[in-house]
């Protein structure tokens, strides 16, 4: 297969698109080391400087590697699957044990770390969770995961909020489904309210011990619904 000319514009993605076809279709094979810049450049009708930026997009898709000295390899001939992509491909059980880990320590950390900003916007979430059980079920998993985010958040550890917010879109839509299937809210529209106060309050009060039990208990909980449904 040929590389041929671009087109004008996007150059970038479109160099990015044409070398990566080179890679996954087999012309350039894992372990080959790749043209030049300058003569990619040439062969697409582009600036080194489009060549260079490709290269780095398909570097951070796991294609090829710079090797100082000796040039730039295939070293795979797929991209690497993203994180939010496997996420969303992991069985819902799998990736709430993840959450029960990340969560539970969050909780310590927050009752031990929590300032005067994060006690209101704990409140706040409580407040707004016990008003969303009025509403649909997709409104309330989301207050329930603003809650468990302000938690987090409280924690004071950047990583730790990042890695929630990664977990929550694949969460959101499972959890959904999980109240709808099992009619978790028939009989109580809030459920769970009393362990979220206490828990709540533990963070306020600074007591990590009691803040990690009640959240323990709580995410138990729901896993066990998880593996039954």
């Amino acid at each position: 297969m040929a590389l041929g000319a671009l087109r004008p514009s996007p150059l970038v993605e479109q160099a990015t698109a044409r070398l990566r076809e080179q890679i996954t279709g087999g012309h350039w094979p894992v372990g080959t080391r790749l043209p030049s810049e300058n003569a990619l450049a040439q062969t697409l009708g582009v600036g080194r400087s489009t060549v260079r930026e490709a290269l780095r997009a398909l570097t951070g898709a796991g294609l090829v590697q710079p090797r100082q000295g000796s040039g730039v390899f295939v070293i795979a001939a797929e991209p690497a699957e993203d994180w939010p992509a496997r996420l969303r491909r992991a069985a819902i059980t799998d990736v709430y044990e993840v959450r029960v880990i990340v969560e539970t320590r969050a909780a310590r950390l927050a009752a031990a770390r929590r300032t005067d900003d994060d006690v209101r916007a704990l409140r706040a979430a409580l407040a707004a969770r016990r008003a969303a059980a009025g509403g649909g079920d997709a409104a309330f998993v989301d207050a329930d995961i603003a809650l468990h985010a302000a938690v987090v958040a409280a924690a004071g550890n950047p990583v730790l909020t990042g890695l929630f917010a990664e977990f929550a879109p694949a969460l959101r839509e499972r959890l959904i489904d999980l109240v709808e299937l099992l009619g978790l809210r028939h009989d109580d529209a809030n459920p769970g309210d009393d362990a979220h106060a206490r828990l709540v309050e533990a963070v306020e009060a600074g007591d990590p011990d009691t803040a990690e039990a009640v959240l323990q208990t709580e995410l138990d909980r729901t896993l066990a619904l998880l593996r039954k449904a």
